[in-house]
């Protein structure tokens, strides 16, 4: 199949999620990436990225293979602005051509979180509209996913296969076998920049109210919802439709 050519839709006789978790369980992200890309076509693959402390090793290898892939940006309305200006430089610096910045429902917000603190009284409701909700529209067009999730994070992290089965979608998770290591390699070798939240203690960005800084001894994502048992924000807990 021309990996550039749209198929209508996935094949009835196209492999399983847990097939091709099979075959790519060892692949290089590089392969898992043209892999997803030849399966479904530049039209039904989609890119989700925070554009955080390592999204730009991710986006690197994407652009690599393909820079049209369209990748989503949830733009929360409480990300950084440095946040916010990392995604302009990677743009630049990657020549990604199809970056889509999607925002919450105003609706939405306005009858749920007209006070703008729903972060602080309920951050699960929080998170659903300004992240779950916004990315399940984004999705709508697509047939499978990637995101730049890795076992080393930890948590249910940990045990991720390198594709899933989401909802009525394929899920590749390319970094999945990748060491914190390798990410600096990419880093290296590509001169990439780093999020400029990094030198200030920022080892993983979300947003703004829900994000701290952390100490060596940590880990990276200790600083998410610092004090709260959440450590997700959903869009990979809750099953995509």
């Amino acid at each position: 199949m021309n990996a550039h050519v749209a198929p209508d839709r996935i094949a009835d006789d196209a492999p399983s999620a847990s097939e091709l978790d099979a075959a790519l369980r060892t692949a290089a992200p590089r392969e898992v990436i043209a892999a997803a890309l030849d399966l479904v076509g530049r039209e039904r693959l989609a890119v989700v990225s925070s554009f955080g402390t390592e999204s730009a090793a991710l986006l690197k290898v994407v652009a690599d293979v393909d820079p049209a892939i369209p990748v989503i940006f949830l733009d929360t309305g409480h990300l950084f602005a440095e946040t916010l200006a990392y995604r302009d430089t990677l743009i630049e610096r990657l020549g990604l051509r199809d970056v889509r910045s999607i925002k919450p429902d105003a609706e939405a917000l306005a009858r749920q979180d007209a006070d703008n603190d729903l972060w602080f009284s309920d951050p699960d409701a929080c998170c659903r509209i300004r992240k779950v909700e916004p990315l399940a529209r984004a999705l709508k067009p697509f047939d499978a996913w990637i995101n730049g999730r890795k076992r080393f994070q930890g948590g249910v992290r940990a045990t991720m296969s390198v594709v899933e089965q989401d909802g009525g979608r394929l899920k590749f998770n390319p970094f999945a076998n990748i060491s914190q290591d390798e990410v600096a390699s990419i880093y290296a070798e590509a001169r990439l920049p780093p999020h400029p939240l990094v030198a200030s203690g920022f080892r993983s960005v979300g947003c703004m109210p829900c994000t701290s800084r952390t100490s060596a001894d940590e880990d990276a994502r200790a600083g998410r919802w610092r004090g709260r048992p959440k450590t997700e924000c959903g869009i990979h807990t809750v099953t995509s439709s």
